[in-house]
């Protein structure tokens, strides 16, 4: 812990923030602009603010402060629950919270929160409402599909899916034309060079320039493997704890998904994927375990072509040559 710093342990809920500090104070403060400028009068250079990830909730205080220049540090839930049931605490209140986020600032090394730029934010708002969409379009049509089996199926109820349906794509079109737009302002050049992976298609690509803002926020393959829930957790203690090793699946669940449907056309096209692939599957691996090691092969390909400059090249040991 430094000694020159003032932590503040803030619980966020939805109407409220409960904030404690490492003198001891309590305050509580409205979740909205004049809570926050109420807030910000306690704070100084000196301050560090620190948080849970809770939804959506910490946002607009998270960015209100750091525009107001004051460190912040957002934190994984579960790095903090974790602490808090360290501590054998009984009591679950607001106030108990925010007092034991302020020890768990103390005592552990807080990493600052830069959060997205407004150009980012955005792309990721179109992301998750395109989401939303595929998941109404997936039902609209298997909706559809149910009232096509039935012996003598409603005419309107038909007219009507299908007047849903077509809206919904409509909306889809739209949303990706505007958001490939959007991602080409600031990263046409990495979009275009993940293309040349064999594998990695166009709404793959976008996608992945979007999860992972240009992978500017990343220094190494194995981070990014790290922040996509692919890096495998091993159990094994002594002679009677020997558990089959799995993924951590501690991460973006949206990426991993995305890299395993694109790991069947990884096998076929890509050569070291298919490398890995047949490597493991002739070991006696199961198949699922080689497909998320091409997973985490392609990955670090995409990230060594991000951040080299460089182009695809099956016949080159690196894969990867000067574009």
């Amino acid at each position: 812990m430094n000694k020159d710093i003032k932590y503040f342990g803030i619980d966020i809920s939805h109407l409220v923030f409960d904030v404690t500090d490492s003198s001891g104070n309590y305050y509580q403060f409205k979740n909205n602009p004049a809570g926050f400028k109420k807030f910000l009068k306690l704070l100084g250079i000196d301050s560090h603010c620190v948080m849970e990830a809770t939804g959506y909730y910490h946002y607009q205080l998270a960015y209100f402060l750091l525009e107001s220049v004051i460190k912040v540090s957002v934190e994984n839930p579960l790095s903090v629950k974790r602490f808090i049931q360290m501590k054998l605490t009984k009591n679950k209140t607001d106030k108990s919270d925010s007092k034991l986020i302020c020890e768990y600032a103390k005592q552990v090394e807080l990493k600052l929160w830069k959060g997205n730029s407004k150009h980012q934010t955005e792309c990721l708002q179109m992301t998750r409402l395109l989401s939303v969409y595929t998941k109404q379009s997936t039902m609209l049509k298997n909706k559809l599909h149910g009232e096509a089996v039935l012996g003598n199926p409603s005419k309107t109820v038909v007219s009507s899916l299908k007047r849903s349906l077509k809206q919904v794509q409509k909306e889809m079109k739209t949303l990706e034309e505007k958001l490939i737009v959007l991602v080409k302002e600031v990263h046409q050049d990495v979009l275009t060079r993940l293309k040349s992976i064999p594998g990695i298609g166009n709404k793959t690509s976008l996608m992945l320039v979007v999860l992972t803002d240009g992978f500017e926020r990343f220094t190494s393959g194995s981070e990014l493997c790290s922040y996509a829930g692919l890096t495998p957790i091993i159990r094994k203690s002594g002679s009677s704890v020997s558990g089959r090793s799995k993924i951590s699946k501690m991460g973006n669940q949206k990426l991993r998904n995305l890299l395993f449907m694109c790991s069947f056309n990884a096998c076929k096209y890509n050569k070291a994927c298919r490398e890995i692939y047949e490597r493991i599957v002739a070991k006696g691996k199961s198949k699922k375990l080689a497909l998320i090691a091409v997973c985490n092969k392609l990955l670090k390909q995409a990230f060594a072509i991000a951040k080299s400059g460089l182009i695809y090249d099956d016949s080159y040991r690196s894969t990867l040559v000067k574009s």
